[in-house]
C-alpha cells in the first residue's frame, strides 16, 4: 500500500484562474457588439448611399438616438472608407477656414491658412468619409466657417482628395442642445433625408443582425440614357414653371431645409442620373429629390416625370387598338385628356373615330368613371358631317349612369345642407 507523502495528502484541486472584473467586463462587451448585416430593402439607407456614390453632400435630420451616427459609421465599415468625426459646434470658426501661420516674411509671403490635423489625415489617407455631427448645434459664425468646406471641399489652402465624401447629422432645432437654424447658403448645399426608425429594423438589429450599406450598381449602358433623362425632366418642368428656379422661403425654419435654387437642381438632375442608371424605386427618387428642392418643387417634378414616359397621342391615334395604356389611374387619365386635346387641336373625321375606339378600349381595359370627361368633350367635337361611330354606344351606358351618379350626389349634398 503506498504512503502519501505530506505534499501529496495536504494538496487540493487546483482553482481557474480568476480574470480581473473589468477584463471579464470587456469580454461581455465584445460578445455584445458582436453583430452582423445582411442585405435588406431599406429606403432610406439606399437613398443616403445613392447620395454618397453622387459625391453630393448629405445631411441627416432626425430625433435623437435613432441611430443617425450608428448608420454612419455601418456605412464606411461597409464602404471600407475610414471614418472622420467632426462636432462642428465644438470648433471655431478658424478651424475650418484654417489657422493663419506666420512666416519668416508676411509683408513678402503673407500668411499661410493651416488646415486642422484632420483634415490633413483624410489628405494623407486619399479618401474617408468626413461626418460633420450635430451640425445644428453650431453657432452662425461657425456655419459659415463650413461653407467653403462643404461646396468646395477646402480648408485652407488645403483642397481634400475627390474621394472624401461629406455627411452632416442634425437634430431639429426643438430636439438640438442650445439649437440653432441651418443658415440657407449652409442648408442648400446638402441633400437632407429626413432619418426615421423602422420598428422591424431596429428588433433584428438589436437581436445582432443590422441591414448593410451597399454601393448602388450603375449599369454602364444606361448611362447616356439616364443623363438624357435627367436633363430632359429637369429642363422640361423648369421651362413650363420659371418661377421653380429659385425659390428662396420666407420662414427662417424652411430656409433651414430644401428649396429650389440653381444649384440645389444642378444636385437634382444628378440623383435623377444616378437613380435611374442604378434603377432605384421611385421611393427612393421621391426621397431625394424633395430633400433637395423641397416636397412642393420636388412632388411637381416627380408628376412630371410619370407623364415624361406617356406614350405621344399621335401615336395612340395612329393605332388606338395596340396602345399601351398605363395601370395607375391618374396616369391613364392623362393620356386619355391628351388624346382628346390632340384631336380638338387638329379635328379630323379619322382621328375622331380613332379616339373613340381608343375610348372603348379604356372602358374595357380600365375604370369605366375615366372616361366620363373625355368621352363628354369628345362628342362636342363632332361635325355635321360625321356619323356617329357605333361604339358609341357601348359608352352610352357609362356616361349615363356617372351622370345619375353626380345627380344622386348633388341632391344629398343639399339635403345635407338644407338639415343644418
Amino acid at each position: 500500500m503506498p504512503t502519501l507523502t505530506p505534499s501529496a495528502a495536504t494538496s487540493t484541486p487546483s482553482e481557474p484562474t480568476r480574470l480581473p472584473q473589468l477584463e471579464v467586463a470587456d469580454e461581455l462587451l465584445t460578445l455584445l457588439r458582436d453583430t452582423t448585416t445582411e442585405p435588406r430593402p431599406d429606403t432610406q439607407l439606399e437613398a443616403l448611399t445613392l447620395a454618397v456614390a453622387a459625391d453630393l453632400p448629405v445631411l441627416l435630420w432626425g430625433e435623437p438616438g435613432i441611430g443617425k451616427t450608428a448608420a454612419l459609421t455601418q456605412l464606411a465599415a461597409a464602404l471600407d472608407l475610414p471614418l472622420t468625426t467632426v462636432i462642428a459646434s465644438v470648433h471655431e470658426p478658424s478651424d475650418f477656414s484654417g489657422l493663419p501661420v506666420l512666416g519668416d516674411d508676411p509683408a513678402e509671403q503673407g500668411v499661410p491658412m493651416a488646415p486642422p490635423d484632420w483634415a490633413v489625415r483624410l489628405v494623407r489617407a486619399g479618401r474617408g468619409l468626413l461626418f460633420l455631427d450635430e451640425l445644428s448645434t453650431a453657432p452662425p459664425a461657425v456655419q459659415a466657417g463650413l461653407l467653403r468646406l462643404v461646396l468646395e471641399r477646402r480648408i485652407g489652402a488645403l483642397r481634400l482628395p475627390p474621394a472624401v465624401r461629406i455627411v452632416a447629422a442634425a437634430n431639429p432645432r426643438s430636439s438640438a442642445a442650445d439649437g440653432w437654424e441651418l443658415s440657407p447658403p449652409l442648408a442648400n448645399r446638402f441633400v437632407h433625408l429626413q432619418w426615421t426608425h423602422d420598428h422591424e429594423v431596429v428588433v433584428r438589429g438589436l437581436g445582432g443582425t443590422w441591414p448593410r450599406a451597399t454601393l448602388p450598381r450603375l449599369a454602364p449602358e444606361k448611362l447616356p440614357e439616364a443623363v438624357d433623362f435627367a436633363r430632359r425632366a429637369v429642363c422640361g418642368l423648369l421651362s413650363a414653371r420659371p418661377g421653380l428656379v429659385h425659390r428662396l422661403p420666407s420662414g427662417e425654419t424652411r430656409r433651414g431645409g430644401a428649396w429650389p435654387s440653381p444649384r440645389s437642381w444642378e444636385m437634382t438632375l444628378c440623383l435623377i442620373a444616378f437613380a435611374t442608371a442604378a434603377g432605384s424605386s421611385r421611393e427612393v427618387l421621391s426621397l431625394l429629390v424633395r430633400g433637395t428642392v423641397g416636397d412642393g418643387p420636388g412632388l411637381e417634378l416627380l408628376a412630371s416625370l410619370d407623364r415624361m414616359d406617356l406614350p405621344d397621342p399621335e401615336v395612340v391615334l395612329a393605332d388606338p387598338a395596340g396602345a399601351a395604356l398605363p395601370e395607375r389611374g391618374d396616369l391613364r387619365q392623362a393620356v386619355l385628356d391628351g388624346v382628346v386635346a390632340a384631336v380638338r387641336k387638329r379635328p379630323e373625321r379619322s382621328r375622331w373615330d380613332a379616339a373613340w375606339a381608343l375610348l372603348v378600349r379604356a372602358v374595357e381595359t380600365g375604370a369605366p368613371d375615366l372616361v366620363v370627361v373625355p368621352a363628354t368633350t369628345l362628342a362636342t367635337l363632332r361635325r355635321e358631317d360625321w356619323e356617329v361611330p357605333a361604339s358609341i354606344e357601348r359608352l352610352a351606358g357609362v356616361v349615363t349612369l356617372s351622370r345619375r351618379a353626380d345627380r344622386a350626389a348633388a341632391r344629398t349634398a343639399v339635403g345635407a345642407k338644407a338639415g343644418r
